[in-house]
């Protein structure tokens, strides 16, 4: 089934939830992967049908070619969610749909989550990921939403978002999907050349590499600096940054407390083509 109407979505949701069925939510930009049917998979675990949104959401993109590029394919995408189950219902709205004549962000108070790696890298991109989700979640009303974990930050975001916003739903974090060769999975993964694609293993295997370093006992500038020298030897992969974070407050530190849990999280490019990725360390 695929809705581009917000008011027949909500009619479809009143009754499956008048019939006791548990609704999920799966928001996407499109160009599913292996990742997004992964996800929803996982989504289907924990309820009776998902909602899968494929929207591209401009408010979020802070470079107008970024947002001009990103791959659109809408008729694979539906086979794809309908050949995986069935009870996938697709929400394709249009803009006008979506945010009326008013296509601008609101403005959030995230706190320090928002502040550092993609926040401090992409203005107002989570002031436009906070107001789609909003608008997303007020249209479908669903019981749980599902993210992966490769956002952590806007993982992260979703959560504080839900609080501020007190909408009354579950949100639920997904493990990374991952290629063979350890890449995140991503739709950004498609405007990659086969040799980018190679090369781009690099990311994963930068953050196992200091996860190593961060279980020695390594100094966090140390690790910092072993990292930057690996990218600054290849001739594909440009590191944007690479920080460890403290995984509550997602903010940078540089030495390590015993009773804190840290992330490792980075961004590279590829070309002109962004790839973010991030582990648990601790």
């Amino acid at each position: 089934m695929n809705i581009t109407d917000s008011q027949k979505l909500q009619k479809e949701v009143v009754k499956l939830k008048e019939q006791q069925e548990i609704v999920g939510l799966v928001p996407t930009m499109g160009a599913l992967h292996q990742g997004h049917i992964s996800l929803v998979n996982f989504a289907f675990q924990h309820c009776d049908y998902v909602i899968v949104s494929i929207f591209v959401n401009p408010t979020q993109f802070n470079n107008a070619g970024d947002l001009k590029n990103y791959p659109k394919n809408h008729d694979a995408d539906y086979n794809l969610l309908l050949n995986n189950n069935a009870k996938t219902i697709v929400f394709s709205p249009s803009v006008e749909e979506v945010y009326g004549e008013n296509v601008e962000a609101e403005e959030f108070d995230f706190g320090s989550i928002v502040q550092y790696m993609e926040g401090e890298f992409r203005s107002g991109h989570f002031n436009g990921v906070g107001t789609i989700l909003k608008r997303l979640f007020d249209i479908v009303k669903p019981d749980k939403a599902f993210f992966g974990e490769k956002d952590y930050q806007q993982l992260a975001l979703v959560k504080k978002l839900v609080e501020i916003t007190e909408q009354d739903v579950k949100v639920i974090g997904c493990p990374t999907s991952r290629m063979e060769s350890g890449l995140a999975e991503s739709s950004r993964n498609f405007r990659l050349t086969d040799h980018q694609l190679s090369e781009s293993s690099l990311i994963h295997e930068s953050l196992q590499k200091a996860k190593s370093a961060f279980h020695e006992g390594q100094d966090f500038r140390e690790i910092k600096e072993m990292i930057q020298s690996d990218f600054d030897k290849n001739q594909t992969l440009d590191l944007e940054y690479f920080e460890i974070a403290e995984a509550d407050s997602l903010v940078p530190v540089d030495t390590k407390k015993n009773e804190k849990s840290y992330r490792g999280f980075m961004a590279a490019f590829a070309g002109e083509v962004r790839l973010i990725d991030n582990i648990l360390f601790k």
